[in-house]
């Protein structure tokens, strides 16, 4: 029998980057700062990576937010160091990197920006894999000439790949329509980490046969199966997987790329890196960990989220619904609120679980647990049901529709268009709104993204107010023993 790994053509399997994107979201809460990434990036880009991953997800709230960094800096301040390696980010469609769908003049205004900063490879999803919602952004990215990637979501409705929704033939259609879009290249996004191997095995096997663009695969490692996953889409032949360096990698971040590269030498997929240089660059950030360690999620033995594998609900998700019942004194309800989501999910179409579908389902289950069913709506799972997200992967109970929108104040009639064409152009508004504090195109895309949180940023950024302390960067620990002694 041929070995599929080491018989046939030489075909190295690429590498994309996510440390410094994906890899600090998943574990640090996005709270890594650009200084620390300066020290190895030129090593980074000399690996020969396919891409760095180092924008978009939640990296941009965080930073202006939290960090009290100019997000349009990281990208040009990094490109300064890494000269080689594409950059690409992630993008959430219409929400771009915000959660809520904008106009398409906000839209057309930060791709074009984004693509001026830096950013070579946009990964594009839709939290419902409408597709209607890249329209836009795929206008812009393509007239900037570059590489759009359209990415599905990958979602179940049992732990297995299968049903009437989530089945090969539904990621094999998705498929088909990204490439019509005019894709680069195409990524299966799993957000939750609850691809099996042997399901990957059979989707990239049936997806080969219907499209000869490179596919990408993206997981999480929070049920632990994600390396394992990794190695069955290889053998089916996937062009490219994302990983992260070894001390950024694992829980509910990237499978690591060092056992990776380890595990492919000798064979037709061998990455010909070198895992010697890799673990050299993991040093640094083991050095830096001190200074990030309070964001680490200790609560747990378990490195990994075994309960996923059961509920498929990701890990910030749970979070999320631990804090609500917490503030709501009903902790002792969370079997109760495990039992609604997928009741509330399914009568609300079946969305996959990924932001902000993710937080709109959990929210109204605690609600529907707490209150009683649909006794309390929120605004945001109103707007699902009433199609201002998209059209749901199934269709939405009617009478659980008729219900939610008896007082909804947009309308008791759901819309079927595209979503975006609903909204009025809101750039021009937010000039005026802002004045004179938007001193750059830039600020003003921040403004527009984050009102509330984007106009206090921009106040630090040119001394109108002070930033505050918990802001600013800490001290190095060896600076803080230095003062000390």
């Amino acid at each position: 029998m041929a070995d599929i790994m080491k018989d046939g053509p030489v075909h190295p399997v690429k590498i994309q980057d996510n440390t410094l994107r994906d890899g600090h979201q998943s574990i640090y809460a996005t709270r890594m700062r650009t200084e620390d990434m300066l020290p190895i990036a030129e090593q980074m880009d000399e690996m020969g990576f396919w891409a760095m991953e180092v924008w978009g997800g939640a990296t941009f709230d965080t930073m202006h937010r939290f960090l009290g960094e100019d997000p349009w800096e990281r990208p040009k301040t990094l490109k300064k160091y890494i000269k080689k390696t594409p950059f690409t980010m992630l993008l959430r469609g219409q929400n771009l990197v915000g959660y809520r769908n904008y106009a398409d003049d906000v839209v057309r205004a930060f791709v074009d920006k984004s693509c001026e900063v830096g950013i070579d490879i946009f990964r594009v999803f839709d939290a419902l894999n409408d597709l209607r919602n890249f329209q836009t952004c795929v206008e812009r990215i393509k007239a900037n000439g570059k590489h759009f990637q359209g990415a599905i979501c990958y979602s179940l409705t049992q732990p297995r790949l299968g049903g009437d929704v989530f089945n090969l033939a539904y990621f094999v259609k998705k498929c088909k329509a990204i490439e019509a879009m005019g894709a680069d290249s195409i990524c299966i996004k799993d957000m939750a980490g609850i691809v099996s191997p042997y399901d990957i095995y059979d989707l990239v096997t049936e997806l080969k046969k219907v499209t000869k663009l490179p596919i990408h695969l993206h997981t999480h490692y929070t049920s632990g199966m994600a390396s394992m996953s990794y190695l069955k889409a290889i053998e089916a032949g996937i062009d490219i997987v994302d990983t992260c360096l070894a001390p950024y990698a694992l829980r509910s971040s990237m499978p690591a790329i060092e056992p990776l590269v380890v595990t492919l030498q000798g064979t037709k997929r061998d990455t010909g890196m070198d895992v010697r240089k890799l673990i050299g660059m993991g040093e640094h950030l083991e050095r830096i960990a001190p200074k990030y360690q309070k964001n680490l999620m200790t609560n747990k033995l378990s490195l990994i989220d075994a309960g996923v594998l059961a509920h498929q609900i990701p890990g910030g998700m749970i979070s999320n619904l631990v804090s609500q019942l917490k503030e709501m004194n009903a902790l002792d309800r969370l079997d109760e609120v495990y039992a609604e989501i997928p009741r509330t999910r399914k009568e609300a179409g079946t969305p996959p679980l990924v932001t902000p579908t993710s937080q709109i389902v959990g929210v109204q289950s605690v609600m529907n647990v707490v209150q009683g069913r649909y006794k309390m709506v929120t605004n945001q799972f109103k707007d699902l049901m009433y199609g201002l997200y998209g059209e749901t992967p199934a269709p939405v109970d009617p009478e659980v529709q008729k219900m939610v929108l008896k007082h909804n104040k947009r309308g008791q009639t759901p819309i079927t268009g595209r979503p975006a064409d609903y909204l009025e152009p809101e750039l021009a508004d937010d000039k005026k709104k802002i004045g004179d504090l938007a001193k750059t195109e830039e600020d003003l895309l921040t403004y527009a993204l984050y009102p509330s949180t984007g106009e206090q940023f921009l106040k630090w950024k040119y001394g109108v107010e002070p930033m505050p302390e918990s802001v600013k960067p800490p001290k190095a620990p060896e600076e803080v023993k230095g003062k000390e002694g």
